[in-house]
């Protein structure tokens, strides 16, 4: 049985989106090229989400089991400070943040797919399976998306949780910077 109610009264108290990066900001695949050069694909509707989460105050981490360059890319452009690749324990990095931020488990949110992901979430207050995630980890999730990692898995957990803050998202956009309209 999976999770297919999102739980938004526990999610009003969130701080902190905390995210697998392969299989659930991307669609789980590595191109790698003759050069050794690595590709991945991040859907936009998750880096605008990110965007409007960290509007709305939200801190956003993405954790990592493998190390990737494409991924502190991806970070650096969306404004995301917390990347922490690792190949040991998530559940470390879980703690680490915690005291860092002051945060307690139920103002956090995990979202992953996979069993390296599992204990994570576990501890979160809310722990999210994307909905190609293997099935133990859907098992133990409060909420499966109905989205596909690297498909806007992530920006509909974003959408929820803003929602059930009360908190649109910010339709603004933010002005072009001075190198973005070169050429124009």
């Amino acid at each position: 049985m999976t999770a297919t109610n999102f739980p938004s009264e526990k999610a009003r108290d969130t701080r902190m989106i905390m995210t697998d990066v392969d299989g659930v900001l991307t669609d789980g695949k590595i191109i790698i090229g003759s050069s050794g050069e690595e590709y991945k694909n991040f859907h936009v509707a998750d880096g605008t989400g990110i965007r409007f989460a960290i509007r709305a105050g939200i801190e956003i981490a993405f954790i990592s089991a493998r190390h990737s360059a494409v991924t502190r890319i991806r970070a650096e452009q969306l404004g995301v400070s917390e990347v922490w690749q690792v190949k040991g324990s998530k559940e470390l990095v879980y703690e680490k943040l915690l005291e860092k931020y002051a945060l307690t488990d139920s103002q956090v949110v995990f979202i992953g797919d996979d069993l390296y992901d599992l204990e994570v979430i576990k501890m979160a207050g809310i722990g999210v399976a994307v909905r190609n995630a293997v099935n133990e980890v859907k098992k133990n999730a409060d909420y499966v998306t109905s989205a596909e990692g690297g498909s806007g898995a992530v920006r509909e957990v974003i959408d929820l949780v803003l929602k059930s803050k009360n908190q649109a998202p910010l339709l603004k956009r933010e002005p072009a910077k001075k190198d973005e309209t070169a050429g124009r």
